[in-house]
């Protein structure tokens, strides 16, 4: 909801999605129930809808980090003047929100080319891509005084999509429960590298992680912690 608080986002969109978790746990078809959210805080009120529904497994949900992995992709095929398609293992790790982490850093061209060699101009990667992806969101509101809701829609079908039909060995971003891979908090819905194969939805495991990168990965697992412990204050869940 344009300006409102994450705070108060957390509180109302967290009373709703109690109660659709628990319809869906009491209503749901489990034999391939695939629930994606969308609405903010996405990743918390996964947490919520899931906890919600004791009866479907975490694995049945995800938030959508989808929007955030395109419009990274939109910037770099810019900058390096490529098509998107061209761009393989980029990833949006963490929260739907302004402390994700957009990492170019395991990126590579279908040429081969690793984007951390061609794009070593650091002020830029630091100073205008990463900001501007974690931010873009609250830009489009600011600039519109409304949600980019199409583009949203259009991630959703890309995330549903895969999570169908599979990836076929490629990477994409997308918020699941925690299995504590990447020393992330077990449960909370955190955005990882994922693969997607007959439905199975695997967190791309052994990458190297610099010092950059886990600060930044800490800092989107420690607002998730957050978040979720203030939902359960509030919902008593």
């Amino acid at each position: 909801m344009v300006g409102m608080e994450r705070g108060d986002l957390l509180r109302d969109n967290g009373a709703i999605f109690t109660k659709q978790g628990k319809a869906l746990n009491d209503h749901a078809d489990r034999s391939n129930l695939k629930v994606v959210v969308v609405g903010n805080p996405a990743n918390t009120n996964a947490w919520i809808a899931s906890q919600s529904a004791p009866n479907i497994p975490a694995s049945s949900f995800s938030a959508m980090t989808r929007l955030d992995h395109n419009r990274g992709l939109a910037q770099l095929s810019s900058k390096l003047n490529v098509g998107v398609d061209d761009i393989e293992k980029f990833v949006i790790w963490g929260n739907h929100s302004s402390t994700q982490y957009p990492d170019i850093s395991h990126a590579v061209l279908r040429s081969g080319k690793r984007l951390p060699d061609l794009l070593t101009d650091q002020q830029w990667l630091t100073g205008d891509f990463i900001p501007t992806v974690q931010k873009r969101g609250a830009a489009i509101i600011a600039a519109r005084g409304a949600s980019s809701a199409a583009s949203a829609a259009s991630a959703a079908i890309d995330h549903i999509r895969d999570w169908h039909l599979g990836t076929n060995g490629r990477w994409t971003s997308m918020a699941i429960a925690s299995d504590g891979s990447y020393g992330t908090e077990k449960g909370v819905f955190y955005s990882f590298p994922v693969t997607i194969d007959s439905g199975k939805v695997s967190i791309v495991q052994g990458l190297p992680i610099s010092p950059f990168s886990r600060k930044l990965m800490d800092a989107t697992n420690d607002e998730l912690k957050g978040e979720r412990d203030e939902v359960r204050k509030l919902l008593n869940l």
